[in-house]
């Protein structure tokens, strides 16, 4: 099974880009289909309201559960002291399996990550080239995995997405996502330095072709097993822990 771990749906409430305007799933889920990709995962585009941008997100989940999982979205600053509150909903509610986090809104906080403990949830945060805090989030809360997408930059900051993979080798609660990524030299390094099992395939869908960021997996040349890892089994074992390394068809 392919899943893509990195895809936002639903509405945005602002216009400064399409990132927080509007993220149609219909000709991403025509491009998925011939990709082969099974599932993915979607979470809100950037929204002033993160509560009513998630259940719009949960209603899209609903409508085609075996299609797709949910993350929830949370603003660390917005959203401060009531991060409990939008995930329980968000988990207990609507099924959601993870919660996502941009430092494009504000950077993560303790409250976040307690949460995130508390519910056994992986923590998908786009650092925004600031890696740095990966090594922090791996100490102070090593019993939380931390998605950090893009090889770390959406921006192509090689000095970031180069640093970053020191911290998927020395820290076991640290992955990577491959959306957006251009490097492909980059891509390499990561699978040689450290390993499939720390890399998961994202999209950034709808606005990435999901297509194309999935031809970037095929064309590293791993072995089956690799490949299996990278496209699904490595999120699957993030987001269902006690079913960890079964076996995807």
């Amino acid at each position: 099974m392919i899943i893509d771990c990195h895809c936002h749906a639903g509405s945005g409430d602002g216009f400064t880009g399409p990132w927080d305007t509007r993220a149609p799933l219909r000709d991403y889920l025509r491009r998925a289909t011939v990709a082969g990709i099974q599932r993915s995962v979607l979470f809100a585009a950037f929204h002033s309201d993160y509560a009513a941008a998630n259940k719009e997100v949960a209603k899209i989940v609903a409508s085609q559960p075996d299609r797709f999982y949910g993350f929830a979205f949370v603003h660390a600053a917005r959203d401060r002291r009531r991060v409990h509150e939008l995930i329980e909903t968000a988990v207990r509610q609507y099924g959601f399996v993870g919660i996502k986090v941009h430092r494009h809104d504000a950077p993560i906080t303790r409250e976040i990550c307690e949460v995130a403990r508390a519910f056994a949830l992986p923590v998908l945060y786009d650092v925004v080239g600031e890696v740095s805090v990966c090594e922090l989030l791996a100490q102070e809360y090593p019993d939380v995995n931390f998605i950090i997408p893009h090889l770390g930059s959406f921006a192509d900051d090689w000095r970031a997405q180069s640093a970053i993979i020191d911290h998927l080798v020395r820290h076991p609660n640290i992955y990577t996502d491959t959306a957006g990524v251009r490097r492909f030299d980059l891509l390499e390094q990561t699978v040689k330095r450290a390993g499939a099992s720390k890399i998961l395939f994202g999209s950034d869908g709808p606005w990435l072709h999901p297509g194309i960021e999935l031809t970037k997996i095929k064309a590293l040349r791993l072995s089956p097993q690799q490949e299996k890892l990278i496209m699904g089994i490595n999120l699957q074992n993030l987001i269902f822990p006690n079913q960890k390394n079964r076996a995807i068809a």
